[in-house]
């Protein structure tokens, strides 16, 4: 995969500056959720998930375990708790020949992860609305 790009993405989780994550997406990215069943096009929609995400598993028990790679996609496998709940997933990442990301798929397991992911996201993405609508009032 296009060095950039995974080394971009690195940095934001690491930072999670939302110029950074902005920056890294395609304007016709495509997004693929475990909690969310078609897919999502576009760079705002994807960065509000991302954006979400990041505030919902970006504590300090989050880890990339491993890691494949070819010239265009990567695949990271992370763990985290959450809660009490071991949660284990990968992101499945495409990139184009410029080094932004075109697809971003996560798939989560357990059940019960997916579930407090679910629940966890909702609430995120919800605080993110009203955040918006207020800065707009």
């Amino acid at each position: 995969m296009n060095m950039t790009g995974l080394d971009k993405w690195y940095d934001y989780v690491k930072s999670h500056d939302r110029e950074t994550l902005w920056d890294l997406l395609d304007p016709d990215v495509v997004f693929e959720s475990p909690v969310v069943h078609t897919p999502q096009r576009g760079r705002d929609i994807t960065f509000k998930y991302l954006w979400s995400v990041g505030k919902v598993l970006g504590g300090p028990s989050f880890a990339f375990v491993r890691e494949w790679r070819n010239d265009t996609s990567a695949v990271l496998e992370f763990e985290a708790e959450i809660d009490g709940i071991k949660l284990n997933g990968v992101d499945i990442i495409t990139c184009g020949e410029d080094g932004r990301v075109t697809h971003f798929k996560v798939m989560v397991r357990p059940l019960k992860a997916i579930n407090l992911l679910h629940r966890l996201m909702g609430e995120q993405l919800a605080r993110q609305d009203a955040d918006a609508s207020s800065a707009r009032s």
